[in-house]
């Protein structure tokens, strides 16, 4: 796998291992090549104005209670739940603020290699995405964990 050029528009915040790309690559390369049967419909829920994965909802609630802004999600919990409307990795947008970046810097800590975190400082926001392909539901309980951990605005870390 040829490696990208990077965007300047995007600031890779976690660091991993050429291993650990390399990795991500070849997940990339067998789901491309896997038969995709659709074993269910994805799960929505809604919040706030739009829909969002039902898997997020309860981590996208409690970090808007806690003062970080959220805009877009996604999971795709599995690739044979929704194969064609699936999204290859668990994803979450946060607006640029002190606070979210706390929490980034918390989640970062807790799930290591698992949490690929990148920044756009054209639009101030970051999304945090599962870093392997069906690693989603795992990205999703513990985004949740780290969002039931994080303090609320005021309380001391």
């Amino acid at each position: 796998m040829r490696a990208s050029v990077p965007d300047p528009k995007e600031i890779t915040i976690s660091q991993h291992t050429k291993t650990r790309w390399h990795r991500r690559g070849e997940e990339l390369l067998q789901w491309m090549a896997r038969d995709k049967n659709c074993k269910r419909p994805k799960r929505i829920a809604a919040f706030e104005n739009s829909y969002v994965d039902e898997e997020l909802v309860h981590a996208l609630t409690l970090l808007n209670r806690k003062g970080i802004v959220t805009e877009y999600s996604c999971a795709g919990v599995s690739p044979l739940d929704e194969p064609e409307d699936h999204s290859l990795y668990a994803y979450m947008t946060l607006h640029g603020s002190d606070r979210s970046l706390a929490f980034i810097q918390a989640a970062m800590k807790r799930m290591k290699h698992r949490i690929l975190v990148s920044f756009e400082p054209e639009r101030n926001r970051y999304d945090l995405s599962s870093f392997y392909i069906g690693h989603n539901r795992t990205f999703c309980r513990l985004i949740q964990a780290c969002a039931e951990d994080f303090p609320f605005a005021g309380v001391s870390e």
